[in-house]
C-alpha cells in the first residue's frame, strides 16, 4: 500500500505575502488525507527569512499529525539559504521530482 503524496508547486518568490496562501495550500492537502507533501520548488526564484519560517511552521506541523514533508528541485539561492541556516539537514531534500519517486520507491 503506498502512502498518499500529493505535491504542491509554488511559483515566483515565497515571502511574507505570498507564505499565508501557500500555507492555506498545504493544509488543504492535509485536511484532504495526504501523508506525504512534497514541495516542487522548480518555480521558487526566491524564499526569504518568512518563506523558511512557513516552511519550518508546516514540518513541525506535518511530523506532529505523523505525515511527512519533502522538498525538491531548489535553485542555487535557495539551497544556499538551507545551507547557511542549517535547514537542510532538517528538511528530507530530493534533487528532483524523478530522485524522490525512486527513493519513495525503495522505502515502499
Amino acid at each position: 500500500m503506498s502512502a498518499n503524496v500529493q505535491v504542491i508547486e509554488p511559483t515566483g518568490i515565497l515571502d511574507s505575502t505570498k507564505a499565508e496562501e501557500f500555507r492555506q495550500s498545504v493544509e488543504d492537502l492535509l485536511q484532504n488525507g495526504a501523508e506525504v507533501i512534497l514541495v516542487d520548488l522548480k518555480d521558487i526564484t526566491f524564499i526569504d527569512s518568512s518563506g523558511l519560517g512557513t516552511l519550518v511552521v508546516l514540518l513541525k506541523k506535518i511530523r506532529g499529525l505523523d505525515r511527512t514533508l519533502c522538498i525538491c528541485s531548489m535553485n542555487d539561492q535557495v539551497r544556499m539559504l538551507f545551507e547557511l541556516t542549517s535547514m537542510d539537514r532538517v528538511f528530507e531534500i530530493y534533487a528532483d521530482r524523478q530522485a524522490f519517486e525512486a527513493a519513495k520507491l525503495t522505502v515502499s
